[in-house]
């Protein structure tokens, strides 16, 4: 959805983390960390990994493509501290504008206690004085164990061969393995993606695309498992979209993190 930029803060505090809760489930964000989840749990058992390196725990968001800022990630988006304001029951934070893409990027936290889910709709601004294409994209680490799983055919996940995916009930099923090199591969999705670990299972659901959306090089599910026993990327994105100067996209996902059936 394209939206005219409108930040509405009535009020701005930078300093301790926040938390917000649905039912038994607590999601506890930095605002002084580039507005990072650092911890997701289901009354006091956690769910991200929490190692201490850099980029290995918590959940982010960066803008698609990567090959737009290669690596490290933009610091004012990644890690630089975000304004945050409470508004109906919304916590939205927002960053400052990224020196070297032009970007600002809001994150508003929500909950739906009908439903169970905490809502999470990020905004990607653009700050430019020219047309610019991008995509959403949330990276959320997670322990290496337990079971991945989102609805895809097996034979269609690319590069192929770098980790073993079973069918199981019409879904794609990866389970952690380890080994001493780093992994990626691609998945054309429908809209979920599940990680089952401890007898808890969070799931995200998303807007599905049709194979031409995802960025160049990119792709609706990604699954990152960096070497050794140490921690696994699941990662969806969003629509590539052309956003006129002073223009934004807006785009959701639902966290639902509930116990294992």
């Amino acid at each position: 959805m394209l939206t005219a930029i409108a930040m509405l803060i009535t009020t701005t505090a930078m300093a301790q983390d926040r938390e917000i809760k649905v039912g038994d489930v607590s999601m506890t964000i930095s605002p002084e960390k580039g507005a990072k989840i650092m911890s997701l749990k289901y009354q006091d058992q956690e769910m991200l990994s929490q190692l201490r390196w850099p980029e290995s725990f918590g959940s982010t968001f960066w803008t698609s493509p990567q090959k737009e800022w290669n690596w490290p990630p933009v610091f004012e988006l990644d890690k630089g501290a975000y304004e945050v304001a409470e508004k109906d029951g919304h916590l939205v934070m927002t960053s400052p504008v990224s020196e070297k893409l032009k970007y600002r990027v809001r994150k508003d936290f929500s909950t739906d206690k009908k439903d169970g889910a905490i809502v999470i709709t990020y905004s990607i601004i653009n700050e430019s004085d020219e047309e610019r294409k991008v995509a959403p994209w949330e990276i959320t680490r997670v322990p290496n164990a337990g079971v991945i799983s989102f609805d895809a055919p097996v034979e269609s996940i690319w590069p192929a061969g770098l980790m073993t995916f079973k069918a199981k009930n019409g879904t794609a099923c990866y389970e952690a393995d380890e080994a001493q090199q780093n992994r990626k591969v691609n998945a054309d999705g429908k809209g979920w993606l599940s990680y089952e670990n401890n007898g808890l299972v969070l799931t995200k659901k998303f807007a599905d695309l049709t194979p031409e959306q995802p960025a160049p090089g990119e792709a609706e599910i990604q699954v990152y498992v960096n070497r050794g026993k140490t921690y696994i990327e699941i990662e969806s994105q969003g629509a590539y979209t052309t956003l006129a100067p002073g223009k934004s996209l807006d785009w959701t996902v639902r966290w639902y993190l509930k116990k294992a059936k």
